[in-house]
């Protein structure tokens, strides 16, 4: 049985103990909805932000014609998500984001508002609760709203669908969360220069459920191999496995330390320089006048505080060999520098 979310297999020992009958856990499983722990506990995923805006924009669209109770929308995983609408007029829908086992998820129950009109061609605006990018170095330009790359695609995909299905020349869709300055500002977004509201997100259309038992799985994980590498996102984990072809990969998040317990034999971190660099030294960024680590590496390359978090870090790993490597996978720092990666 594999995760579709993250293409894990998931053993055979840990199936038996959720108790479940197969059927049923293969369906939940395949949904991307849920993930099995060791001790058969079955935690819920949940859709991010920016599936949940998709939701609410390709509803809008829909109801420029037609009533519906649910929508249906594409993930950048390929699955598909189905989301109530909560709310629906011409014109306008309403989505909440839904509630998963993630402790810390402060925008679980958020409403999202989609308002779409007929136009030409598909335009995306961000309406009010959505931070708008006030400083370089962030994947989204200054300026914008603050709804990254992959997240705007999955949206105007789950609103082209809409436009074929009605037949229409184009829309115009506003999205925009009523609750969303408030809550931004319980994030770190003003921190990294995204101001009045919060980020749309998420590279996979899911939110990895986090609590104790699930950071038992990731143990469990590591244990079972002498060769793993800890990586800290789905980039990450995406290159990691073209670089590092015969390791484990298990994605740790910001919890390297945690990780780093659990590894013994070929250990190897990998991942952005946002994670792995701050990881090594927490205060890099203290007074430097950069909001971000991708800002200092784009504006100073050769700023003395990166190569000192790159020591650091090394210093942390206890032996663990050290990479860091950019969006489209290219390694730029590399503490075994006098051998290549495996590809």
């Amino acid at each position: 049985m594999i995760d579709p979310v993250n293409n894990f297999k998931i053993p055979e020992e840990w199936i038996a103990r959720t108790g479940l009958p197969r059927e049923e856990l293969e369906t939940k499983v395949a949904s991307g909805m849920v993930v099995v722990l060791s001790d058969g506990s079955v935690l819920k995923r949940g859709y991010t932000t920016g599936t949940t805006a998709s939701a609410a924009a390709k509803a809008a669209v829909l109801s420029l014609k037609n009533k519906i109770g649910s929508v249906s929308v594409p993930t950048p995983v390929g699955l598909r998500a189905q989301l109530e609408v909560s709310e629906i007029s011409q014109g306008r829908a309403v989505v909440k984001k839904i509630r998963n086992d993630h402790e810390s998820d402060i925008t679980r129950g958020l409403e999202f508002v989609g308002e779409a009109r007929e136009a030409e061609g598909i335009r995306i605006l961000g309406g009010k609760g959505i931070g708008i990018v006030r400083r370089d170095g962030l994947q989204v330009p200054r300026g914008q709203p603050a709804i990254n790359p992959m997240p705007m695609e999955q949206i105007k995909a789950a609103v082209q669908e809409a436009v074929e299905e009605l037949g229409l020349k184009g829309v115009e869709v506003t999205i925009s969360i009523p609750d969303g300055e408030r809550i931004g500002k319980e994030t770190l977004n003003s921190r990294i220069g995204v101001e009045g509201g919060i980020s749309v997100l998420g590279s996979t259309g899911f939110v990895e459920p986090w609590n104790d038992h699930l950071g038992e799985m990731k143990g469990d994980l590591i244990r079972c191999t002498d060769r793993v590498v800890l990586t800290t996102g789905r980039i990450g984990m995406r290159y990691s496995h073209m670089l590092f072809p015969d390791y484990t990969v298990v994605m740790v998040g910001s919890r390297i330390s945690e990780g780093l317990d659990y590894a013994s034999g070929d250990v190897i971190i990998c991942g952005l320089p946002g994670l792995v660099l701050k990881w090594g030294n927490t205060e890099m960024l203290e007074g430097s006048g950069y909001a971000t680590v991708v800002e200092m590496l784009e504006k100073a390359p050769q700023h003395a505080r990166l190569k000192e978090a790159f020591e650091m870090a090394i210093e942390k790993g206890k032996g663990a060999r050290i990479v860091v490597i950019d969006r489209d996978g290219s390694v730029l720092m590399d503490s075994k520098s006098d051998s290549e990666p495996e590809v």
